[in-house]
């Protein structure tokens, strides 16, 4: 807390503390400085020496004497019912307030010491850094370096001492001397997304399961999580849909359960992107009026890619023309197969607007929490997840976070993301400041210097100097990283993710109809190179989305579009985020390139390098020439020597040869953006006005 406000809880004027702050060495300078646990303890041993009352008697006093002026008041007014009730409420509020001042000064004096995040050291663990090298391997296992190199060309590796060495060959040396190697990450403090944290199984306890529900716009989400908590949300919204991400906090069977409310699928699979592993169960909401639709497809596929346990709530079984015999039939197509037909999906039929099945649901949550066994350790300083924040005009950050493991209290110096301070304020899901959190609590949290992003990771700490300092580190680094962004996975760099130990490559494949993305897909499944599998993520008909480049960058895939072409718009966005997109026209030339780069050898010397596109405004039919497309240039250029590709609705329909190339009445060789020409395909005259022309030419990469 301020300088101000631990004047104003008790009842000095701000020039007293400061005077008092000099007098016993507290380096604070103003009102707005902050005051730790240890100089407000020293300050109210201070003052209660002064004036030799303890504190907590003076604030229980105080309370005691408001609470019997407020009981004469209502005496008073009895004849006013209204303004007995606002009476009644003030004083209950206040009294919330002095509770809450008590509970906090009582924290601040008993403060315990958590655990520190820090690493133990384990003799037995060895740290592996990029560039590791034999001789520094020798010297971290307290061997001669003769004695690796020995053992390396007895593997059939030729190695010196000054050669570097890789993971996996690191590990099997390591193994020798019984030790266990773990990459340098693991135990970097200032890189907690990948930190390692190994708690003790006696210190573990049971936390509450983190729900995310999902599922088709209008299917029931909102109104599901409305008469779960039995709160009104959904009509405050617009048109009933949900419009911000909220976390809540309800009790079933006297367990606590979480739900994690999102916008959408994006907003979910953003956070994963971020590293934010914050879902244990996702439900799956169908409507048995309404079946599978495009965003359930997604919702799965979000789901499955996120690889935590599934339900499925089949949700308004009581309208007319509920069928959820036929939504259980269309979800095992997609691999949910119903436990009633040997599957082991749970499924609910349920009507959230009437209160059908949410027992069942909240049964069978409770069921997957106890057979998964979510645990986690209150004893140490908190780690978890941001799972929305907002910038206020008077407190500045407000952050909603979810407590993954560890214990968040009032006080706390944190980091989040790159911004770091000091817990200022903690209020639950109902508004009510609370002084501690407890792993899978949601909270709302102020104090800090800049506003995280949502799926940001964070970490409490014991000083605000190393949160500082950690903050500080982190942010630098962050702009560094910016020059070298982490991408989805490449066709060229398949092979170093395999060598790194990588056993499955991530795809997404879109094709122009069903029985192609079928096919793609069952060819890549059947890829096996060295124990390595293509797994696909998704597989589906139609033009290539901003959905699946979101899905691709938070699973790491590759996208193939068989058939179909993106948009200028959508390569720009795949640029942006880094996600290689392969085009194919031929199945067989899909999974050559394929295996090819899993095993190393793929050599592209030709690549395709799209020159413009133009679209066709109208359409001149000539008997002798055929199909004249009077076009307009929107990008690029269009050259008459050109191949070209017919895309419709996205849809590659035809790929052939410009013929010719017009402009006015004149042949020309090229044509640029935003001047009109008339263009002949080669053999092609089934053009319609819309169709965009892409041309194209295949030029030879030079290998350096």
């Amino acid at each position: 807390m301020s300088v101000f406000e631990y004047a104003e809880d008790i009842k000095k004027s701000v020039d007293e503390v400061l005077k008092k702050c000099d007098s016993l060495d507290i380096l604070v300078n103003g009102e707005s400085d902050l005051l730790d646990e240890d100089a407000i303890v020293i300050l109210d041993n201070a003052f209660a020496n002064d004036t030799g009352v303890d504190k907590n008697i003076e604030i229980d006093n105080f309370v005691t004497q408001e609470e019997e002026i407020i009981s004469i008041s209502k005496e008073e007014i009895n004849n006013n019912e209204n303004i007995k009730r606002i009476k009644k409420k003030n004083g209950n509020v206040k009294k919330t307030n002095k509770d809450f001042a008590i509970k906090k000064k009582e924290m601040y004096k008993n403060k315990e010491k958590l655990m520190t995040n820090n690493p133990t050291n384990n003799e037995n663990v060895v740290l592996y850094s990029d560039d590791m090298t034999v001789g520094k391997l020798a010297d971290l296992l307290n061997v001669p370096s003769t004695e690796l190199v020995k053992k390396l060309f007895l593997l059939g590796i030729m190695a010196t001492v000054n050669n570097n060495i890789t993971f996996e060959t690191a590990e099997l040396l390591v193994v020798d001397y019984n030790k266990e190697l773990k990459r340098e990450e693991t135990a970097d403090v200032t890189n907690f997304e990948e930190y390692e944290i190994i708690d003790n199984e006696a210190d573990l306890v049971k936390r509450a399961p983190v729900v995310t529900i999902m599922g088709h716009v209008d299917h029931g989400k909102t109104t599901l999580l409305d008469t779960i908590r039995k709160t009104n949300v959904a009509d405050g919204e617009a048109g009933g849909i949900t419009q911000a991400i909220s976390a809540y906090q309800v009790m079933y069977n006297d367990e606590k359960i979480t739900f994690i409310d999102t916008p959408g699928h994006a907003a979910f699979t953003e956070m994963r992107a971020r590293g934010a592993g914050i879902t244990d169960i996702v439900i799956i909401i169908v409507a048995a009026d309404d079946g599978v639709m495009p965003q359930t497809k997604e919702a799965i596929d979000h789901a499955k890619a996120a690889n935590v346990p599934i339900i499925v709530a089949i949700n308004k079984i009581d309208k007319p023309g509920a069928n959820p015999e036929k939504v259980m039939t269309e979800l095992s197509d997609y691999g949910l197969i119903p436990d009633t037909w040997g599957g082991d999906t749970l499924y609910n039929q349920i009507s959230a607007k009437n209160n059908v099945g949410i027992d069942s649901l909240l049964e069978n949550i409770l069921l997957i929490a106890d057979m998964q066994s979510y645990k986690a350790n209150p004893k140490r300083y908190a780690i978890g997840t941001v799972i929305e924040s907002r910038l206020d005009k008077q407190v500045g950050p407000v952050v909603t976070i979810l407590v993954q493991n560890g214990t968040l209290r009032l006080g706390d110096p944190i980091v989040v993301g790159t911004s770091y301070g000091k817990v200022r304020t903690l209020k639950n899901d109902k508004n009510e400041e609370i002084i501690e959190a407890i792993p899978s609590t949601p909270v709302e949290i102020t104090g800090l210097n800049e506003t995280p992003m949502a799926g940001d990771k964070f970490m409490s700490f014991e000083t605000e100097k190393q949160a500082r300092n950690i903050g500080e580190t982190r942010k630098t680094n962050s702009r560094l990283a910016q020059n070298h962004k982490a991408s989805a996975v490449t066709l060229e760099d398949l092979f170093s993710k395999i060598k790194d130990g990588a056993k499955e490559i991530n795809v997404i494949v879109k094709a122009d109809v069903n029985g192609s993305s079928e096919a793609v897909k069952n060819a890549l499944e059947k890829l096996n190179v060295e124990d390595v599998k293509v797994n696909v993520i998704r597989s589906s008909v139609g033009a290539i989305t901003e959905g699946d480049i979101v899905l691709a960058k938070a699973s790491q895939a590759i996208i193939i579009g068989f058939n179909v072409r993106p948009n200028n718009k959508l390569k720009d966005y795949a640029n942006d985020n880094n996600v290689e997109i392969r085009l194919y026209n031929i199945i067989y030339k899909v999974v050559e390139e394929m295996e090819a780069a899993m095993k190393g050898m793929l050599d592209p010397v030709l690549e395709e390098k799209v020159l413009g596109t133009a679209e066709i405004r109208k359409i001149f039919k000539f008997s002798r020439v055929g199909s004249i497309a009077g076009s307009y240039v929107n990008d690029g250029i269009i050259k008459s020597n050109a191949k070209a590709r017919i895309i419709r609705d996205s849809i590659v329909i035809y790929d052939g040869n410009i013929n010719s190339l017009q402009r006015e009445k004149d042949s020309v060789k090229e044509v640029k953006k935003g001047l009109e020409c008339g263009i002949t395909i080669e053999n092609y005259n089934d053009l319609k006005e819309g169709d965009i022309i892409e041309a194209y030419e295949i030029v030879e990469v030079k290998k350096y």
